[in-house]
């Protein structure tokens, strides 16, 4: 049976915590690392009726989206809201995970989730998020060394590019060189220009690999001054994770389109609210999960036909509508971020199998409960 050091470590695999924006409180909030999980419940909102939910059903994890705690406390007395889900969870012995920001941008996160859900294709992020910036090595090494050097570099971290390893590349030279007064070179006399049989060996790395894999590089190479050099690359900006989701459906109309979002979405008393005529046509969407009025001015000049998000504001939504760009449509924050919970679900039981039983909460945790 998984431990819970187990699960966190899979799910901060999947979703990392470097990730998260500065200003967040995700990771582990409750729990023994070395407690055994069988059962896992993932929610939204870590409320005090969602944990009754996981004592309840015996669960020994739970995965939540929202922060029990996003800022500082000094207690948390079972007399508070918060003090009650954590003891709840506590008494039962059920840990306590937040993926928050770490999950919003990555791939299966929560926009890509709501992408998805409403059916859309093609689906690339709306604002691509920086790469792992880069470095590639040169280095050249007598022919009969390059072996050895080349595993060195990879064992300290280089040639690693997506799904692969030890990727390197290397080609063969002629190296000269003079050893002046003081030298102690393995191959040429001192004074004499000698020349000698040499592969170039090159390789890419991330940037905070640069020190390891420099000092790797000098300790493996039988030269007392090795050649070589490193250069930064530039961000080739192809990465898949990023803020929001752009993607591509059959076109329909936007009452059409707006339909199909209040069907794919779980019934709330917020709805859906709409922002542009009926009768547009949608082929192109963007999504973002969660409050999403501050990627407008991006959505604005992203060339799509509508945009999908929570919690628009009266006069920026007024303001964007005014200015001839996409429609709008605006969708509660809970229900547009439930529907990832399904996908880590599903992640987490083709990782485990049935080593793990999951659940997804259906509990309706968005706070207007009432339209008149």
């Amino acid at each position: 049976m998984p431990t819970l050091a187990d699960l966190v470590s899979l799910i901060h695999e999947w979703y990392p915590p470097a990730t998260a924006e500065d200003w967040d409180a995700v990771g582990l909030v409750l729990g023994d690392p070395e407690q055994s999980v069988k059962k896992v419940m993932f929610a939204v909102d870590p409320t005090p009726e969602v944990a009754e939910e996981a004592a309840d059903w015996k669960a020994d994890l739970l995965v939540v989206h929202h922060p029990l705690f996003l800022k500082p406390v000094h207690g948390f007395a079972a007399t508070t809201p918060k003090g009650r889900t954590l003891a709840t969870l506590a008494r039962a012995g059920c840990a306590l995970l937040t993926a928050h920001t770490n999950a919003d941008q990555a791939v299966d996160g929560v926009s890509e989730a709501m992408a998805v859900a409403l059916g859309l294709t093609d689906l690339e992020p709306l604002v691509p998020a920086a790469g792992e910036p880069i470095d590639k090595l040169t280095v050249y090494v007598p022919s009969d060394a390059a072996a050895p050097v080349r595993a060195a570099l990879a064992e300290a971290g280089a040639g690693e590019i997506g799904d692969y390893d030890f990727a390197s590349f290397s080609s063969t030279g002629e190296g000269r060189f003079r050893p002046l007064a003081g030298a102690s070179p393995m191959i040429g006399t001192v004074g004499e220009i000698e020349t000698v049989a040499e592969v170039r060996i090159e390789v890419v790395l991330a940037r905070h690999h640069r020190r390891s894999v420099v000092q790797a590089m000098l300790s493996a190479h039988p030269y007392e001054e090795p050649a070589y050099d490193v250069v930064e690359l530039a961000d080739p900006g192809i990465v898949p994770t990023g803020t929001g989701r752009v993607g591509s459906l059959p076109e329909a109309t936007l009452a059409e389109f707006a339909r199909s979002v209040a069907a794919a979405l779980p019934a709330t008393e917020h709805g859906v609210r709409v922002a542009g005529d009926p009768e547009r046509p949608v082929r192109r969407v963007a999504v973002c999960g969660g409050a999403g009025d501050f990627l407008l001015d991006r959505v604005a000049g992203s060339g799509v036909d509508v945009y999908v998000t929570s919690d628009l504001r009266h006069h920026p939504a007024a303001e964007f509508v005014e200015k001839g760009g996409p429609a709008l449509v605006d969708v509660a924050h809970w229900a547009a971020e439930w529907t990832w919970l399904p996908v880590v679900a599903r992640r987490l039981g083709e990782a485990l199998g049935n080593d793990v039983e999951t659940r997804v909460s259906t509990l309706c945790t968005d706070p207007w409960t009432m339209r008149i």
